[in-house]
């Protein structure tokens, strides 16, 4: 039976407009190429705005070496504590808070595996097992670490901060990879893997800690393959938005433990669909912590359910993600959505807390902080490695790049943000494959 013009006429026309979509989807080369796993190859977006990679190496050597080595009294948040039978011992300090905490000092192994300064990972790393960790199987933290001690090593906690056993993990996975395993606590695999072991499968233990009774267990919902903010035994579990990491969590599904690899490449997935839940529609800004549904999650902190200082990460976990793996195309429109909401902002002078709605909020009377923190300026612009809008991310980068290195009181979190920031932005932050 032949086909009527009509039917032929609406035919031809599919067929052109299909044919104009893969043109348009071929020549956008982010989507077809696979992402820097696949590829080895790194974005430099910063060598993309015009700046020569002299001075991109510069720039960063320079932020490095007054973060690890600057002036100890406005400078510095790594300082050096001695030695003991395993070799130096380093710390990473918030300075504003006068502690040490897990997510600095596991920030500052990742920075140095990425800038090749395994002197300066060894004593951080040192430091780590011979304070934070807590080595008594009968304690409610056995296997994890104290996310908050003083200087001289006297916990302020004794109960995990998973964040902190997330970079912990993949700071030693690369070490490994990079640098070769060594004796005892610099057996990096051997390490990496006991403690993805444990943030999966640890038995709940509810005993005495020095600061009252504990119950910690697993530090991710089984039946949500999620992180947990808290691994210990609440009537409402809950996540934090910026603890989501699929691009660790697809490494790990490959190099971790063979018997958690499948829960590992399905908590990937996960995390990508959860960033479009837990943000908001207009801004894509994320709540501070969530319920496994990605709905803001209250528990009496005033920052719970709005974009306070954790959330400034989401942004560049999702970013990093696409970057390296490019597996979730929402994530660029995440991207596209929270540089705008910025962008409309001021970008040169945002402040650093927002409603999920994009309405500035007044800081925390006492808490430290500044107008417009170089932190977040940073993560917001790495989301352009995942952004379409080009010459919109390009205005992000140049306040990054126009931004001093953070110094004084809130050089910490500022400071470790802004340093990575760069890494990303430059190619510097990257895979370190198994040598083999």
């Amino acid at each position: 039976m032949l086909m009527s013009n009509t039917k032929y006429c609406a035919l031809i026309i599919a067929l052109i407009l299909n044919a104009a979509a893969l043109e348009s989807i071929a020549k956008d080369t982010s989507i077809v190429d696979a992402g820097a796993y696949a590829t080895g190859k790194y974005r430099n977006m910063l060598a993309e705005d015009g700046h020569s990679q002299k001075d991109i190496k510069a720039k960063i050597d320079a932020a490095y070496e007054q973060l690890f080595h600057g002036d100890t009294k406005t400078q510095a948040v790594v300082f050096a504590a001695g030695k003991n039978a395993n070799g130096p011992l380093m710390y990473v300090t918030d300075w504003a808070n006068h502690d040490v905490r897990t997510e600095g000092m596991s920030y500052g192994m990742m920075i140095a595996v990425q800038l090749d300064k395994q002197a300066e990972f060894d004593a951080i790393w040192n430091w780590v097992q011979t304070y934070m960790y807590i080595a008594d199987p009968k304690h409610p933290s056995y296997g994890y670490f104290s996310w908050s001690c003083k200087i001289d090593g006297t916990p302020n906690e004794e109960t995990p901060a998973p964040d902190g056993e997330e970079y912990f993990a993949m700071a030693l996975l690369f070490a490994g990879n990079r640098w070769h395993n060594g004796n005892g606590i610099y057996n990096y695999h051997a390490q990496a893997n006991k403690l993805l072991t444990a943030m999966r499968h640890r038995a709940v233990i509810t005993g005495p800690t020095k600061f009252g009774e504990r119950s910690v267990g697993p530090e991710v919902s089984e039946k949500d393959a999620m992180i947990l903010f808290v691994p210990g035994i609440m009537p409402q579990p809950f996540t934090d938005p910026s603890y989501h990491l699929p691009a660790f969590y697809e490494l790990w599904g490959r190099w971790g433990p063979a018997e958690d690899r499948a829960f590992w490449l399905h908590a990937a997935e996960v995390s990508r669909n959860f960033f479009v839940k837990t943000t908001n529609p207009e801004t894509g800004l994320a709540p501070t912590y969530a319920n496994f549904d990605g709905t803001p999650h209250t528990n009496g902190f005033s920052q719970s359910g709005v974009f306070g200082y954790d959330a400034w990460r989401t942004a560049s976990n999702w970013s990093v993600d696409w970057s390296w793996w490019h597996k979730s195309i929402t994530e660029r429109q995440l991207s596209d959505r929270i540089q705008q909401f910025f962008a409309g902002q001021n970008i040169e002078k945002y402040g650093p807390v927002f409603t999920l709605e994009g309405e500035p909020l007044p800081v925390k009377p006492g808490l430290t902080h500044e107008d417009h923190p170089a932190g977040l300026v940073g993560t917001n612009a790495v989301a352009g490695l995942a952004a379409t809008d080009r010459a919109r991310a390009k205005q992000f980068d140049d306040e990054l790049w126009n931004t001093p290195i953070p110094s004084g009181e809130n050089r910490y979190y500022d400071g470790l943000l802004y340093l990575m920031s760069l890494m990303h932005l430059s190619g510097e932050f990257r895979i370190w494959m198994p040598q083999h």
